[in-house]
């Protein structure tokens, strides 16, 4: 029901078989908690994100509709928060009123916005927000880029030529690549992260909209397979609703506890 998938599924359940035999378990009621801890495993260690130079880069991308807008909105609000500078590079230029929703965001979290008009090149957003962020001595570069379907190559290019400007221009920064992941499109989702994962060097996920039924189980099986940790949790529509993640925490919310 949370949506592990098969593959993963049967794989902790071998897990668990070998468990129970090694440590020659009889009561049934230990069973659930070993469930767990099996689970808690496979996405582990918890993994922050590096935003330590100045500054730093963080690109999130993502499929239309995961959250991806509203994630780095919370994100900008999170550091923000915490007495550092932030600016937003409204890079995704291809989808209609996404630099206004961005707009919206920047505004909320009090922070500036570098942006161009709709249909200019998102890489070019990217080297402007950079030198932005240079000359006012930005502590945390969050750029927002096309919301580009896993399966349109000329938008995966886009996504290498931005990686290419930012590698350039700050060769020495921590640059982080977050994947925003919908907790309610199941399956799907690991699909996104292993086409994604093909042509951009994904440093973290990010799991949205676990504020209702969604237990977001997908993110274990890519833990496992792809080796990518999940480093934030979106778990409502407020600002602050954009929490730490905690493998423990979350096998044990996936058992309903």
């Amino acid at each position: 029901m949370a949506d592990v998938g098969a593959e993963t599924a049967a794989n902790i359940c071998a897990a668990l078989r070998k468990r129970v035999k090694e440590e020659r378990i009889t009561d049934p009621s230990l069973v659930r908690s070993m469930i767990e801890e099996i689970v808690t495993e496979m996405m582990s260690p918890a993994v922050p994100i590096k935003a330590t130079t100045k500054p730093s880069v963080i690109l999130v991308i993502g499929v239309n509709g995961a959250g991806k807008t509203t994630t780095i909105g919370k994100l900008a609000a999170k550091y923000k928060a915490q007495g550092k500078s932030v600016i937003l590079g409204a890079a995704d230029t291809f989808r209609a009123a996404a630099i206004d929703q961005l707009e919206v965001w920047a505004d909320r979290a009090g922070v500036p916005i570098i942006k161009q008009k709709e249909g200019s090149d998102p890489a070019a957003v990217v080297f402007d927000t950079i030198s932005a962020a240079k000359a006012r001595g930005a502590d945390i570069i969050l750029c927002d880029t096309a919301g580009r379907l896993h399966n349109k190559k000329n938008l995966m290019d886009e996504l290498e030529k931005i990686s290419r400007i930012v590698k350039r221009e700050l060769p020495d920064a921590d640059f982080e690549t977050l994947l925003v992941l919908d907790g309610t499109t199941g399956q799907n989702a690991a699909n996104q992260a292993r086409d994604f994962s093909k042509v951009a060097n994904i440093t973290g996920i990010i799991l949205t909209k676990l504020d209702g039924t969604a237990k977001g189980g997908v993110v274990i099986g890519i833990c496992e397979n792809l080796g990518i940790p999940v480093k934030l949790i979106g778990v409502g529509e407020k600002i602050e609703d954009l929490r730490e993640f905690d493998p423990a925490e979350f096998a044990s919310a996936i058992f309903g506890e």
